[in-house]
């Protein structure tokens, strides 16, 4: 195979500045991907180029990012963190790695913070823990959101015998295969028409103006990595006042992915302005934030609400195709998200209730009696949830199980072989999907539903049967640790 050459020419077409930037990162990729193609270098470069922050802290790619990081042009001091932190209620502290308690315990250092929790799921990420639930007062940290903003689950229950995944599997499959689109970068060959798209916002803020077109053809995909859309059997054991399913067992559909391409670009450019506002300790450079009354804050909280709206709206489009299909409506649908922020009154603070910006990364919200649902794995069942509105941990719960096992330890421990035999042990069959995806790179959800079950309730269960994920074998840069 011949070995990758890359001209600076290349990294200027893309929009590389002229400096040191392109000789490092052509010696970096020429060392380190020398055996990639010269589209998924340059694919890679770009994404390094739109969103730096992202890969700073990468023991290979940091250098690249570092270089096209603009140095904080700021007056005055570092601002440092607080010596000791606000409260941080911890809740299955003995599965959480120390890096993402460590970074929570950063978090409740900032000027900002007033209080947080961490979820059982949680393991270590960019800013935020993946997990963590952080309320500050009027200041909003956009890598306290996360770069797919929105994110969210979706389910669509159909009153249709969930036998009949077993005896028509193939008709199921078809109806996934065919009304789904997967994979980083992805897009339909023709934008899509929704009211989501013809907002204002697109016309009043310079980086949405950039995201329109692509947003539009992207609409009602799923991106990679964890993101699914798979068939199972919903089963509930009791009526509950709030969800209205009688007792019995449903065919569910239900999927997991965000704003696309939207949130990343969102992400990247507003976390670069905190940077460029707010100079913090290196080990902390990720938890900038932008004030909720200067322009740049303004701004980022209406297109995080857009990207939300957007991520909803990928989600509605891919159920009405397989309702579509199905040819009937579903009976009722849960829907909740992460990876976002809330204006809430947040109750239990010494001084009395106070309206703040409650972050909820990789967590989602469980106030009264707000339903949701909460993923295992390909294998593993998910819980349909209602929230208790626990204090103790800002009216949160996890996202999911959470991973035990980065995607590199993932991919070199674990092998095809012992993937198919846990979806053999299970019924399940997996359309596309990695070895970095497989079950055993994840928590134990039984045991992460024991940790909080004192933050909601389960009223139903889901147990996936037809699982579909990018199937693309994942990329050099996909295969390191990071969100």
């Amino acid at each position: 195979m011949a070995k990758l050459k890359l001209r600076g020419k290349d990294l200027r077409q893309i929009g590389y500045p002229e400096g040191p930037v392109i000789s490092i990162a052509m010696n970096i990729m020429q060392r380190e991907f020398k055996y990639s193609t010269k589209e998924e270098v340059m694919e890679l470069l770009q994404k390094i180029l739109k969103a730096p922050v992202e890969y700073e802290n990468d023991a290979v790619l940091g250098l690249i990012a570092q270089q096209l990081i603009p140095k904080e042009a700021i007056a005055g001091n570092v601002i440092e963190l607080n010596k000791t932190g606000v409260p941080v209620n911890i809740f299955g502290s003995g599965a959480i790695e120390q890096q993402a308690l460590l970074q929570m315990d950063q978090a409740a250092r900032l000027p900002v913070s007033v209080s947080g929790a961490l979820m059982p799921d949680a393991h270590s990420g960019y800013g935020l823990p993946i997990g963590g639930v952080l309320a500050t007062s009027n200041a909003v940290i956009p890598y306290g959101v996360g770069v797919d903003i929105g994110c969210r689950m979706c389910l669509s229950v159909f009153d249709i015998d969930p036998k009949s995944l077993v005896q028509r599997e193939h008709y199921f499959t078809t109806i996934l295969n065919e009304n789904t689109l997967f994979g980083s970068g992805q897009q339909f060959p023709k934008p899509a028409d929704h009211e989501v798209l013809d907002s204002h916002l697109f016309d009043e803020i310079a980086i949405l103006k950039q995201l329109q077109n692509k947003a539009a053809k992207q609409l009602g995909s799923s991106g990679s990595g964890n993101h699914f859309v798979e068939f199972g059997i919903v089963t509930i054991d009791e009526k509950d006042e709030v969800l209205k399913l009688e007792t019995g067992t449903y065919l569910g559909l239900l999927s997991h992915s965000g704003s696309r391409g939207m949130g990343a670009s969102i992400a990247g450019h507003y976390t670069k302005l905190a940077k460029e506002k707010r100079l913090l300790p290196k080990e902390a450079a990720n938890l900038a934030w932008l004030d909720m009354n200067e322009e740049e804050g303004i701004e980022y909280w209406l297109a995080m609400n857009l990207a939300g709206d957007y991520a909803s709206a990928c989600h509605h489009a891919i159920h009405a195709k397989v309702a579509k299909e199905l040819g009937q409506q579903p009976i009722t649908m849960v829907e909740n998200h992460h990876n976002f922020a809330w204006k809430e009154m947040v109750y239990g603070l010494e001084g009395g209730p106070q309206e703040l910006i409650v972050h909820r990364k990789g967590a989602t919200p469980a106030g009264k009696d707000v339903l949701g649902i909460i993923p295992g794995s390909m294998t593993a069942p998910g819980f349909i949830v209602k929230g208790k509105g626990e204090v103790s941990s800002l009216a949160s719960a996890s996202h999911g199980a959470g991973r035990k096992m980065s995607r590199t330890a993932a991919l070199n421990s674990i092998t095809q072989n012992a993937l198919n035999e846990i979806l053999a042990k299970h019924g399940v069959k997996l359309i596309g999907g990695g070895l970095d995806e497989a079950p055993h790179a994840y928590k134990d959800i039984e045991d992460v539903m024991k940790a909080q079950k004192h933050l909601v309730d389960t009223v139903g269960t889901f147990y996936p049967k037809i699982v579909k994920m990018d199937g693309t074998p994942p990329k050099p840069w996909m295969k390191r640790d990071g969100e």
